[in-house]
């Protein structure tokens, strides 16, 4: 596969090929993963990024360690939320590696950010996860390379606190700044060239109920 910009930490295939593969509708966790490993995307300030690039983990003075701050599982969901690395402080994309036994704990214990009848017995049963846990899950509608929303919903994923310092050094293998790769698929997915966008390859992620 012929890429100038091909990331040193991923695996890569035609967006065409893996979307035909994709369920269509229904919540679908969607991630590049091994036995060891699962990739989650974020998009920072070049401030931010640096020092992630740099040191392997997050901090520095502009990193926050007081609010919330979601990773997104799968790379379109991130393109659109980041309008593929171009607004403000969200100019350059990150793919970070984290230990799959971690991500597997967020998962187990993310409580929905909305409440969501079906998923709770009760309201104040969710509100009183909602107190109770620093971790956050929330299933939006997932969206096509050029950016409309689609029937399948996409997972993002939050943390704060004490679990947010821990992820931010301690469950980090890898981090790679992916931005050229992002900048040059840009133009196929923004044009609409579907035939020629490469993305990460991603399949759907086995849940805890």
């Amino acid at each position: 596969m012929q890429n100038t910009t091909q990331p040193k930490t991923l695996q890569l295939a035609p967006y065409e090929t893996q979307e035909a593969a994709w369920p269509n509708q229904g919540r679908t966790l969607l991630a590049q993963y091994d036995d060891n490993s699962v990739v989650v995307y974020q998009a920072y300030s070049p401030a931010i990024a640096d020092f992630a690039v740099k040191n392997g983990y997050f901090g520095g003075s502009h990193f926050s360690l007081t609010r919330m701050s979601w990773i997104k599982p799968g790379f379109l969901w991130m393109m659109f939320r980041s309008g593929w690395a171009t607004k403000p402080n969200q100019e350059r994309v990150l793919a970070i590696s984290i230990q799959r036994s971690a991500f597997d704990e967020i998962l187990s214990k993310a409580v929905e950010a909305k409440y969501i009848p079906e998923d709770y017995p009760s309201e104040q049963a969710w509100k009183d996860a909602i107190a109770a846990s620093d971790f956050r899950l929330q299933w939006d509608p997932d969206h096509s390379p050029s950016g409309e929303p689609l029937a399948r919903r996409a997972i993002q994923l939050g943390l704060r606190a004490n679990v947010l310092a821990t992820f931010a050094k301690d469950w980090i293998i890898t981090i790679e700044d992916i931005t050229p790769f992002v900048h040059e698929q840009s133009l196929n997915a923004l044009s609409g060239n579907t035939a020629s966008l490469i993305t990460p390859l991603e399949t759907p992620y086995p849940q805890p109920s």
